[in-house]
């Protein structure tokens, strides 16, 4: 029995979102559930999916809060 964890930043998918949508969860479970099924010939009803969503200041990224590395990279000239 397979178990998949996917991990998305609590940052939403749009302007104004603070989390992924309810929808977007279940395309996310319906999808990652049938790659398993289509690759690993894993049955729908034998897979579980867990998303779990990181608040912004809970990663990071180039050794550095992520909010600190997104300023930085900013703030540099092209």
């Amino acid at each position: 029995m397979p178990i998949v964890t996917i991990q998305v930043t609590r940052e939403g998918s749009g302007p104004g979102r603070n989390s992924i949508t309810a929808e977007e969860k279940a395309a996310l479970i319906a999808g990652t559930s049938q790659l398993l099924l289509d690759v690993l010939h894993k049955p729908l009803d034998a897979t579980f999916v867990v998303i779990e969503e990181v608040e912004t200041e809970n990663w990071g990224w180039g050794g550095m809060p992520v909010r600190d590395f997104r300023e930085r990279r900013s703030s540099k000239p092209s």
